[in-house]
């Protein structure tokens, strides 16, 4: 390749990149997932547009696989673990249980009404029963749900692939007609639990070199991250296991661990994690032939409205019931169950392995995805509204940055007050933070302060304190809590981990026996007005 030439691809690459990062707002507008927008331009640049001509599905296969992980790294980097940990249960049942009902269902209806064989039939289930991550966490994230509603949704995204995959492996290979149920439900198991502890053993022994290290820049934090749950991916892949469940495992952790520079990590993820889905959607869309398509609609329909109607209500009840979740959330996590891009980069394996029916089967899943995300995801915030759904009113957190002082054995932390917190109008000696915690400087309205005892905290001031490396962790939930509660956040129980772990000798539950007095004033008061 000569340097024009090189010129004129690296053109056309930016030039294709620039406008799928504008169609983002064209897509946030229209509440639709980015997906069909990428889709769309790699038809546009495709065989049928501009006439480029790409059929390389072990490639597609290969790629695409890579770039799912760093879309699920980027998942569970940015999940919080105080939201996941609640709805672990119901997640994992929904990505095991749910899934395999989710596929002998779709396969069931495919093969009665479909003149497809059961092989084929099963495959089509296995395809396109797992939810997919890029879309959930695309669409469901600038929904104002429930905490434990989205998180449960966004866990099991994250949680089925590693079933559909070694499913779908498993009936392409030849030895599908001889396969042990139990010899495969076995090796199931052991991917999952494999690729769980692969992935936290990694994360953990990250997370220790990234503390304990002072990099000389600051954009080096966010790369040993992703790195590191990269290798996660790789190292599973490497003993047998999944490489899914070890990247978003890794992800999980290193996401909930107190990392230096943590803000840009999250900002690192997020940008690749957009470049990756950009990526897979533009390369899904070059592999599919628009003339193929038409005759792909009806078999989609089919098996989309079997899945959609039948297969994932049903999975859901039987998942989730004994965890007594509400009518109405099932009703939506039913409703929500979004496929994108796993569907379709499944299909690539009896592409690549060159099964007689395989091509019939990316058209009719390609079509499926296209389709019914545009029934779908539209309609999820007026069904969100009409159940009843949205947003209980759960408290965020403060955003806390931190970095390494090695030379002093302590780390500089910086967080900004946000609007609506309560450590507005908190005095800094009403913080009440650990010994040799010192809050060296407060910035207000570009100006630099050096706060005393009774320097008052504004919204949109951003505090640099100085801790000591074994305290800050106590420093963190005291910032936590005040930001939750205000000055009283430790009479109210909001600060009990912390009291406890610092000595304090407040007995345990006097921050409810507080809330009681509370109240009774509050009552007595409102008594008295009458």
């Amino acid at each position: 390749m000569s340097v024009a030439d090189l010129n004129l691809v690296v053109l056309a690459v930016t030039g294709l990149l620039l406008v799928a990062v504008a169609a983002v707002r064209l897509s946030t507008r229209a509440g639709l997932p980015t997906l069909l927008i990428y889709l769309g331009m790699g038809l546009l640049v495709g065989e049928a547009g501009l006439g480029i001509e790409f059929e390389d599905a072990q490639l597609t296969q290969v790629v695409g696989l890579v770039l799912l992980g760093i879309i699920l790294a980027e998942g569970g980097l940015t999940t919080r673990w105080s939201v996941i940990r609640p709805v672990l249960g119901p997640s994992l049942v929904l990505a095991t249980l749910g899934v395999a009902v989710s596929v002998a269902v779709t396969a069931a209806v495919s093969y009665l009404i479909l003149p497809i064989d059961l092989r084929t039939a099963v495959l089509l289930g296995a395809v396109v029963s797992s939810t997919d991550a890029a879309a959930v966490f695309s669409v469901l994230r600038r929904l104002p749900l429930r905490r434990r509603l989205g998180a449960t949704l966004e866990a099991e995204s994250g949680f089925n692939d590693p079933l559909v995959i070694i499913l779908v492996t498993l009936v392409v290979s030849d030895g599908w007609e001889q396969a042990d149920p139990l010899l495969a439900f076995g090796q199931v198991l052991y991917q999952l639990a494999a690729g769980a502890a692969i992935g936290l053993l990694v994360a953990r022994v990250g997370e220790v070199v990234q503390r304990r290290s002072a990099l000389p820049s600051v954009g080096l934090y966010p790369i040993a991250t992703m790195a590191i749950a990269l290798f996660a991916f790789a190292a599973a892949g490497v003993a047998g296991a999944s490489s899914f469940m070890a990247i978003y495992v890794a992800g999980l952790w290193l996401g909930n661990a107190r990392l230096p520079h943590r803000n840009a990590t999250l900002g690192f993820a997020e940008g690749l994690a957009w470049l990756a889905q950009i990526a897979l959607f533009v390369m899904l869309g070059l592999l599919a032939s628009p003339a193929r398509l038409p005759d792909a609609l009806v078999p989609a329909l089919i098996v989309g409205s079997a899945l959609l109607l039948l297969a994932r209500p049903i999975s859901v009840i039987l998942s989730v019931t004994p965890f007594r979740i509400p009518w109405r959330e099932q009703a939506f996590m039913s409703w929500a169950g979004l496929r994108g891009a796993v569907p379709i980069v499944l299909t690539t394996i009896p592409l690549s392995a060159g099964m007689p029916a395989a091509g019939q089967i990316f058209d009719v899943v390609f079509v499926l995805v296209v389709v019914f995300t545009l029934l779908q995801a539209p309609t999820l915030p007026p069904l969100a509204r009409w159940l009843r759904t949205g947003a209980d009113g759960d408290a965020t957190d403060v955003a806390i940055e931190s970095a390494p002082l090695e030379s002093i054995d302590a780390d500089l932390v910086e967080f900004t007050v946000p609007p609506g917190s309560k450590l507005h109008g908190v005095a800094m000696w009403e913080l009440r933070l650990p010994p040799k915690a010192v809050v060296s400087l407060v910035v207000r309205d570009g100006h630099t302060v050096v706060p005393d005892r009774d320097t008052t905290l504004r919204v949109g001031d951003q505090l640099l304190l100085i801790v000591p490396t074994r305290a800050r962790r106590e420093v963190e939930r005291r910032l936590q809590a005040v930001h939750r509660a205000g000055r009283l956040a430790r009479w109210l129980g909001a600060d009990e981990p912390a009291a406890r772990q610092a000595g304090d000798s407040q007995p345990p539950g006097a921050g409810n026996r507080w809330r009681r007095v509370l109240r009774r004033l509050r009552g007595a008061t409102s008594e008295r007005s009458r």
